[in-house]
């Protein structure tokens, strides 16, 4: 128990506001043969006071640039360039990355029609323009982007974690896990194609409560109904976290060329993400094991005081917000 102990202080360590930031974008539009338009958006909110900004081939020169205009959590400039060679062949790059434990997404459209797409981090800040775009690029980028998400999200990962704590690892966790994953694509297919829209306000403080609801089953144990079939609560609140994921790619944009293969690798980085944090835990729970001896029966309520504690003060938090 000594391990859900630090991981739940890990988690405590991440900042409250659970998927408040989103990486930057930088989108960049051929006008005709040597003119360029980009445009650059970035969380308003960021972890170091160096800016994170885009850089552009030293044979470019920027002719313009629009004040910065805020969009929901971010904020947003035109920036208008010239190439006289082009951008085939010449590097891009984003700077603070690091500093900001962050990433950026790259899209480019050129003039004859091809789609460039990559992902900037702090070990990989440049991208050189190739001839030719690729759908094997969009796959990777995408799948990155989406494990990335929810190993930012701490509410996410007290969630997951709250469901390995009620079911334990055996074949009901199969289920479980199977149930949420259901769950959260349903609602990210249906919201990023456009299908129905929600109040986002609401449904960040409906996620919240969902890790509330489960931390308290947690607290009852095998009598919990919900704990004899887990999978409906998994399930139910996977519909909610699928809005947030949602909400997350909608920050981020989709190629409109490759929208489905965007979508469903963006899920499938959430469930190699997902997968992952778990065997973590569980790995993490067999090396600690032996450590804990005949505490484990004193230590045992710490996780759930954490998921409850901490769902119960974003609960507070994202409600007024709703009230607002």
């Amino acid at each position: 128990m000594r391990v859900w102990l630090i991981l739940c202080s890990l988690l405590i360590a991440t900042d409250a506001a659970a998927h408040r930031f989103a990486p930057s974008l930088l989108e960049v539009t051929q006008l005709s043969e040597m003119a360029f338009n980009a445009t650059w958006k970035t969380p308003l909110q960021k972890v170091s006071a160096t800016p994170i900004e885009p850089r552009f081939p030293e044979s470019c020169e920027i002719t313009s640039r629009s004040p910065w205009i805020q969009e929901g959590t971010g904020e947003l400039k035109q920036i208008q360039f010239e190439c006289p060679m082009g951008l085939v062949g010449e590097t891009v790059s984003v700077t603070g990355l690091g500093q900001n434990q962050s990433s950026a997404l790259l899209r480019i459209t050129l003039a004859d029609g091809i789609f460039h797409q990559a992902v900037f981090t702090a070990t990989e800040p440049d991208f050189v323009v190739p001839q030719e775009g690729s759908a094997g690029t969009v796959a990777l980028d995408y799948t990155w982007l989406g494990a990335e998400h929810i190993w930012a999200g701490p509410d996410h990962l007290l969630f997951v974690m709250g469901l390995l704590l009620l079911v334990g690892w055996n074949r009901r966790l199969i289920y479980t896990v199977t149930a949420f994953t259901l769950g959260h694509s349903v609602t990210l297919a249906m919201v990023t194609l456009g299908l129905f829209d929600y109040p986002v306000s609401l449904v960040e403080f409906m996620i919240a409560l969902s890790i509330y609801v489960l931390a308290v089953e947690l607290a009852r144990g095998s009598a919990g109904a919900l704990w004899r079939q887990p999978w409906w609560l998994a399930g139910g609140f996977g519909l909610l976290h699928g809005m947030g994921f949602a909400g997350a790619l909608a920050e981020t944009g989709l190629p409109q060329s490759n929208v489905p293969l965007a979508l469903l690798f963006f899920n499938v980085g959430i469930e190699l993400g997902q997968l992952a944090f778990i065997a973590l835990l569980v790995l993490l729970a067999a090396l600690g094991g032996r450590l804990i001896g005949e505490r484990a029966a004193a230590l045992r309520p710490l996780p759930v005081y954490v998921l409850g504690g901490l769902s119960a003060m974003w609960c507070i938090e994202r409600g007024l917000e709703v009230l607002a």
